[in-house]
């Protein structure tokens, strides 16, 4: 008879696949403030699924890591990014370089890659979330393709905040995170990136009147 898989390892699995749906939905969407908001949902089963491995494992610098996470990723990290939206009058749908059927293809198909690559390594791992190894390189993939099918700078950054989730997914997947001065650094590293970001955005729109990243072809040295 074939061993139950034990609830807690059922809520982590769970968690993870919402992850990937989120990143497939992120993936196909087109309108930036939803695009935001599936962030922060994202943001918010990471920030789970974080908290679920702390109880079980009593690992407890990853309550610190689920903490830092619900702060920076589920409230102030969106707020933010809503903040720039109405600052610079983001309205309507956001163009890709490619279709979303198309989009959604090359998706699946990198979905298959990352669990393909991912097998070997997490039987390597004794962590009881080494199962969703997979589902964690997927999501950075998927995150790395939004961000080069997208013409706008903002919904980029979003699709780069994306791909960091999934690398805090691995990290947690693999070791159960990284020491918490790391985390801390990398944290701080972010908001100092949006904040220059933002700038940047402004700069952008008061050049081009838009934020699209190909008008800086135009730019010549």
């Amino acid at each position: 008879m074939s061993q139950a898989v034990p609830l807690y390892a059922q809520l982590i699995n769970l968690l993870a696949a919402v992850i990937l749906l989120l990143g497939f939905a992120m993936l196909a969407q087109r309108r930036v403030i939803q695009l935001i908001d599936l962030f922060a949902l994202q943001g918010f089963a990471l920030f789970l699924s974080t908290l679920v491995v702390a109880v079980k494992t009593g690992q407890h610098h990853l309550f610190y890591s689920a903490g830092l996470t619900l702060v920076l990723k589920v409230i102030l990290l969106p707020w933010i990014l809503h903040r720039l939206v109405r600052k610079l009058h983001i309205k309507g749908e956001v163009e890709g370089l490619i279709n979303i059927p198309t989009t959604t293809l090359i998706g699946l198909g990198l979905v298959i890659i990352a669990f393909n690559v991912a097998t070997p390594i997490s039987q390597l791992s004794s962590t009881i979330t080494r199962g969703t190894l997979g589902i964690a390189l997927a999501t950075v993939m998927l995150a790395f393709l939004m961000m080069i099918t997208r013409k706008k700078a903002i919904t980029q950054v979003v699709g780069f905040l994306a791909m960091e989730n999934g690398l805090f997914l691995a990290a947690t997947s693999a070791t159960y995170g990284m020491p918490m001065v790391v985390e801390l650094g990398i944290a701080l590293d972010v908001l100092v990136g949006m904040v220059i970001l933002g700038v940047f955005f402004f700069q952008i729109r008061d050049q081009f009147d838009s934020l699209d990243i190909h008008h800086m072809e135009q730019l010549k040295e």
